[in-house]
């Protein structure tokens, strides 16, 4: 496998920050991103991880990738496993494998990583000179179960918190030289945030619906503790690689906050990484001014940049200081004439704004807290500040949605456009307008979770008609998801541990679903399309976020009669059980 080597050490001599520890003595961990390089080190999760395995003296963990087609041809041709890209070691040879999973549609991905691996893919198949395969990331801690059969234990919780406790026992039953079912009992019970799906049983009732989900043994908790980091101590999460083959080439990533108060009835990061946390503003201006001393391009992550209440003042000492920065999405009603003369400083080009819908009510139902009045006087004072292009974010298929909601979508982007060339009269050049209209899908852990997804034919009639719409204005590009993806997405993350075995056929029918579902024994439609009733066991629900079920019913109620709720008061309040 020269070939591959030799392009694992190309990329590896554009990198800055790369870590190459000597593997004497100590545990090995091949940390897996199910995609691409340059997807997997674009996210900021996964080199976080990278940068804490490896700061322990007693790990070496090193990085493995879904390999593109030239790379897979390869392997398959010479039946080669697969290597990691640090030191081309094989895969198999590693102590433990971890996943690092941030989108339901990559699970796929696993199995094709576990066979080129040349290790069993099922979990129960393993023996004792296998290596434990792990997951972690964001999908973990909404809903595992689905990829249960595949792996050994899930460690659900940040970072930052839970690897701590997991590195100190998983490194003192290795010395232990237990056997592979007593390690993984051990790490049950010892490791917060550890959940290991062959220690609990599912029941299911006749209507297919969970029964039962309990524990086989009594030393195991029957619920699961996600560990969090509360409030954020040290620095801010932030890139240990930096390479020119990342969706931001060159740029140091940086995590402004944690979670998001304003709680958005469809988004799952709003209620899974609840309380949402803030370093102090003199702590990330430090941090930032030691980031500058190496690198002078930041990528500034947050869920919305917008939001944080020092962002004027953080991108004007960034600018100060010689450096330039890029953001994520904005928030319309909180976007400011300061912020944006910063942007244009900066060089930025396009704003993507989460509009989400095109009317006021049905902003309403999803808590979103932005009216179209709000919206076009962001795209005004964005106009007036500079040149800029805008990227607008839509959803279809949202609960209670009505034609006349979508026909919205069709009359606010008509008004940003007038907005937008009326504040360009004069000027040389107008910024251009892209839509991205995705299609809903349900999360666990939302107010939205009970709620089925809307049907792909219906989804594509309202694609359909939005498209003819919006090609009628000119100026205005759109590009849609596919309904019968977004399908599969909701399976993956609405389903149980039944899901698996549509994984593993569909894996083994070289990715075709149509065919899984015309001879699956579950009809797939049972977790999308279904309304769940309020009290019915959800598959997700033994997982500990500290939220109150009750305070997800009450605000999927209020989506009904779309009334909003207050954003989150740290500290004093108590509505969703996080705070106390």
């Amino acid at each position: 496998m020269a070939a591959v080597a030799a392009l694992y050490r190309k990329r590896l001599s554009q990198e800055r920050g790369t870590i190459i520890k000597d593997w004497g003595g100590k545990t090995s961990v091949a940390l897996i991103y199910p995609h691409s390089y340059q997807v997997g080190m674009s996210n900021l999760g996964f080199q976080t991880v990278y940068g804490i395995l490896n700061d322990h003296p007693g790990i070496v963990a090193e990085r493995i990738f879904l390999p593109d087609e030239d790379e897979l041809a390869m392997y398959r041709r010479r039946n080669h496993p697969l290597l990691s890209l640090e030191s081309q070691i094989p895969v198999r040879r590693f102590d433990l494998l971890a996943f690092s999973l941030s989108f339901e549609i990559d699970y796929s991905n696993i199995l094709t990583i576990l066979e080129l691996a040349q290790i069993p893919l099922m979990a129960r198949d393993r023996g004792e000179d296998h290596p434990l395969v792990s997951a972690g990331g964001v999908v973990t801690f909404m809903n595992p179960e689905p990829i249960s059969d595949f792996i050994d234990f899930f460690l659900l919780g940040e970072a930052e918190v839970l690897l701590r406790g997991f590195i100190k026992t998983f490194l003192a039953l290795r010395s232990s030289r237990l056997a592979r079912e007593e390690t993984l009992r051990h790490l049950a019970q010892e490791v917060e945030g550890l959940y290991c799906p062959s220690f609990y049983h599912v029941g299911y009732k006749e209507d297919g619906s969970i029964g039962s989900f309990e524990p086989t043994l009594p030393s195991i908790p029957p619920r699961v503790r996600v560990a969090k980091q509360a409030p954020m101590e040290g620095f801010p999460s932030t890139s240990r690689i930096v390479t020119p083959s990342t969706e931001f080439a060159d740029t140091t990533l940086v995590e402004l906050n944690r979670g998001c108060g304003t709680g958005c009835r469809f988004c799952a990061a709003g209620y899974v990484y609840r309380p949402p946390r803030l370093p102090q503003e003199e702590d990330i201006k430090g941090f930032i001014d030691e980031i500058l001393d190496q690198n002078l391009r930041l990528g500034l992550i947050s869920p919305s940049v917008s939001d944080i209440p020092y962002i004027e003042a953080l991108t004007s000492h960034i600018l100060q200081k010689g450096g330039s920065f890029t953001v994520s999405s904005l928030r319309a009603s909180s976007l400011t004439t300061g912020l944006l003369v910063n942007l244009g400083k900066a060089e930025q080009k396009t704003l993507t704004i989460a509009v989400e819908t095109g009317t006021d009510r049905l902003r309403r139902v999803i808590n979103k807290k932005a009216t179209n009045r709000e919206i076009l006087d962001a795209v005004v004072r964005s106009a007036r500040a500079g040149f800029f292009h805008l990227k607008l974010y839509f959803m279809i298929g949202l609960p209670t949605e009505t034609r006349e909601d979508v026909m919205g979508i069709v009359s606010l982007v008509r008004s940003i456009r007038h907005q937008v060339i009326k504040e360009s009269k004069g000027k040389k050049r107008i910024g251009r307008i892209r839509l991205s209209i995705n299609c809903f899908v349900p999360k666990p852990f939302t107010p939205f979770q009970w709620f089925p997804m809307d049907t792909v034919n219906s989804l594509k009639d309202k694609q359909r008609l939005l498209r003819r719409s919006i090609s009628a204005e000119g100026g205005v590009t759109v590009g849609f998801d596919v309904p019968r993806w977004a399908y599969i997405q909701t399976l993956l993350a609405m389903g149980d541990r039944r899901v698996g075995r549509m994984l593993m056929a569909t894996h083994r029918n070289g990715g075709n679903w149509k065919q899984t579902f015309r001879s699956s024994d579950i009809n797939p439609d049972f977790f999308v399309s279904r309304q769940k009733d309020l009290n019915e066991i959800l598959p997700w629900d033994f997982i500990d976020h500290g939220l109150k079920k009750s305070f997800l019913k009450e605000e999927y109620r209020l989506s009904l009669s779309a009334t909003e709720s207050p954003a989150c008061v740290v500290g004093t309040c108590t509505r969703c059980g996080v705070c106390g």
